[in-house]
């Protein structure tokens, strides 16, 4: 498998199975047409079958299909042909033919019965049967039995950030890093309780969740949707819509990016563009922008997913494209823009808040490499440039900050993980590689931190790495692309696999532990995992649970670190 050999599977793995497929392909054909024992009537005969065969599967199978026929289809086609060819070696040609024609046609045939469902992490397509409802069709429909409706729940009180919220993407600080919490990890024993467990449109958003609200985003038909439900229920308090959809052959469709609570508001952002501001308390929408016009660029391949970062007054997004408006900034109250800055062309990170050296800055990883911008102004403040590499295969993985003047950052496709120092030489920051480790490759899976270690996906496999050196401690334990969340005062890491289970596993820097697991939800599972008020949700792009945590002592933690809002 090619990740075991540590390619990370993208467009670099795309281009290769294209290439295999089109040698083979032009091998057969050559062998076919120059040197096959058949006549000549019969080579041109059933080639011109293959073909009109083909291009008449083309023309009925689900729209989702076309890379599978492409890849697989053309390797199983030749391989019907030539296994019928050897069985009908003796026949008359006439019945040869027949035979040959039919398995070409049977084989084009069998991809107008299945689609695809987007892939899984390492890169192989979801088929399933063309006449099975969707999960997004089955949830639609269940959602008229189920009588349920927006604004379903009172209003309340306007909502203030508290000690045990999770305001957005990764938590306040972005670094998936929950503190003042510890968790009883005997799960064989007493494992976590179902609270609640429920439909939900696809989306690869993670949650927020602010006292007994949770903010999300959903896809619903053709409308994209932030939601607010019931913390405790998972019931809809209130949906806003945005007619429009994104999809993609790999991660399907919906909305990619985490909305951010602050200052009872939330500022979600959608695939297509649309950056909303609205009232977290009713749903009503105070502002919003279409990033991509701000930005004059289209949307990237895989959609707008950038999280909304607050800083101060100003909300930031990274839009991308090919202008010197690349990094968004606007005013929280109006939506204004207040600056726009040069960040790179192509990421599939979020801004990042940062304090360097006692400086606020924001961290942007693009195909540029790593640059650090201003909050207030956003002026460049330094940058770090690391080729592009794969323009395939886009950087995804939140930057890092490692003690006062450190960052830990994705190098690039295939190229590992980069830590680099910054030092203050004539008033300007000046960055210096310490390494670059090949031993942690993201994608777009995030790492965790905890004291001299980092610990995150190598490919599809669980790593631990020594962030003095980036050698390696250990490699064990394969979750798919999962995700990974940091308790920090246990320590341990709470891992949500591919699969939908959740494991614990020990923040051990000498060898891997698994202390329990449950499978908590079904389905391919990419989303970011959240702690909160002593309960864990996670969702994937079907369904969205609820857990209780058997608590082992807490303690209140701040709300928002010093160095940002507390939106963040």
């Amino acid at each position: 498998r090619w990740t075991d050999l540590g390619i990370t599977f993208g467009f670099l793995g795309f281009l290769v199975l294209m290439a295999i497929g089109a040698l083979v392909t032009l091998l057969f054909l050559i062998w076919w047409l120059a040197a096959s024992r058949v006549p000549w009537a019969e080579r041109f005969l059933m080639l011109g079958t293959a073909v009109l065969a083909g291009l008449g599967a083309a023309l009925l199978s689900d729209r989702s299909v076309g890379t599978v026929m492409v890849l697989p289809g053309l390797p199983l086609v030749l391989t019907a042909w030539a296994v019928v060819l050897l069985a009908a070696r003796r026949q008359s040609s006439r019945a040869r033919r027949l035979v040959l024609a039919a398995a070409l046609c049977l084989t084009w045939g069998a991809f107008t019965l299945v689609r695809t469902e987007g892939s899984a992490g390492d890169g192989q397509p979801v088929v399933r049967w063309r006449w099975r409802p969707t999960a997004e069709e089955i949830y639609l429909a269940g959602l008229g039995r189920d009588g349920e409706t927006a604004a379903a729940l009172s209003l309340r009180p306007a909502m203030r950030l508290q000690p045990g919220d999770w305001p957005g993407f990764r938590g306040a600080n972005r670094d998936g890093d929950l503190r003042g919490v510890r968790i009883a990890t005997d799960w064989d024993a007493a494992p976590p309780r179902l609270v609640w467990r429920r439909r939900i449109g696809p989306a690869w958003s993670s949650v927020a969740v602010v006292g007994d609200r949770l903010f999300t985003q959903e896809q619903m038909g053709e409308f994209e949707a932030v939601v607010c439900l019931d913390a405790a229920t998972g019931r809809t308090a209130w949906r806003h819509q945005d007619a429009a959809r994104h999809s993609d052959v790999q991660g399907g469709a919906g909305p990619r990016a985490t909305p951010t609570f602050a200052e009872g508001r939330v500022f979600a952002l959608g695939a297509t563009g649309i950056l909303n501001c609205l009232d977290a308390n009713s749903g009503e929408r105070k502002w919003s922008r279409d990033i991509a016009a701000d930005a004059g660029t289209k949307t990237p391949m895989w959609g707008f997913s950038s999280s909304p970062l607050v800083v101060g007054s100003l909300v930031v997004v990274f839009a991308g494209g090919e202008s010197d408006k690349t990094l968004l900034a606007y005013r929280t109250d109006s939506g204004q823009s207040a600056w726009a800055a040069p960040a790179g062309q192509v990421s599939y990170s979020s801004p990042q808040p940062a304090s360097i050296g006692g400086e606020a800055q924001i961290l942007v990883v693009s195909d540029h490499g790593l640059k650090a911008f201003d909050p207030s102004s956003g002026i460049v403040l330094w940058e770090h440039h690391t080729p592009a590499g794969n323009p395939g295969i886009p950087r995804s993985v939140q930057p890092r900050v490692v003690g006062p003047t450190r960052v830990l950052f994705d190098a690039g496709p295939d190229a590992g993980t980069t830590l680099i120092e910054l030092s203050r030489q004539n008033q300007s920051w000046v960055p210096a590689e310490k390494w670059v480790s090949r031993h942690l490759k993201p994608s777009f899976n995030d790492f965790v931190v905890h004291d001299n270690a980092l610990y995150g996906f190598d490919a599809r496999t669980l790593t631990c790495i020594d962030v003095e050196t980036g050698r390696r401690r250990w490699k064990e334990g394969r979750y798919g692309s999962g995700q990974v969340l940091l308790l920090g005062d246990q320590p341990l890491l709470l891992v949500v696999a591919e699969s939908g289970e959740v494991v614990l596993v020990s923040a051990d820097p000498d060898r891997h532990r698994e202390l329990g697991r449950i499978q908590a939800i079904e389905g391919k599972t990419w989303n970011h995992p959240v702690i909160a008020r002593g309960r864990l949700y996670v969702r994937n792009a079907e369904e969205i649970a609820c857990y209780e945590l058997r608590l082992d002592g807490v303690r209140e933690a701040a709300a928002a670190p010093a160095h940002c809002s507390p939106g963040r």
